[in-house]
């Protein structure tokens, strides 16, 4: 089970820079872009089982250090900016540790292949009808 998104924050560390695109003046002054760090093999949070999962499926986005890294630009505030980096980070944690549903083999009912195979013969034996008729 994965703690709140609230118990994360004093292993997360923020860094701000300016965010790039459009935005006119307020991109070239404010830094509204924020990046999100989170050290995987340092968290208190995450059991060793949660920590190697999330070091083998996340191991594309992760910094050699074994650092998550989640960017957030899409806002021109900063403070939005944070709160969509907690979110992203937040499901991409949740992501990474669902695990699925095992599935379970089943056989069809020996009533549905019955009616299944009645179907097949039915169809076979319309298109058997069909083509010319001699008189």
């Amino acid at each position: 089970m994965l703690p709140p998104p609230d118990a994360f924050l004093p292993e997360l560390s923020f860094q701000t820079s300016r965010s790039s695109g459009p935005g006119g003046q307020n991109v070239n002054k404010v830094e509204s872009r924020v990046e999100l760090r989170f050290r995987i093999p340092d968290s208190l949070l995450l059991t060793d089982e949660q920590k190697q999962t999330l070091l083998q499926k996340l191991a594309s986005r992760l910094t050699s250090e074994g650092e998550l890294l989640v960017a957030a630009q899409e806002d021109r505030s900063q403070l939005r900016n944070k709160e969509t980096a907690l979110r992203k980070f937040y499901e991409t944690l949740q992501k990474a540790l669902h695990k699925p549903k095992a599935r379970k083999a089943t056989r069809p009912s020996q009533g549905a292949v019955r009616q299944r195979l009645e179907s097949k013969k039915k169809h076979g034996d319309k298109k058997a009808n069909r083509g010319r008729v001699d008189f």
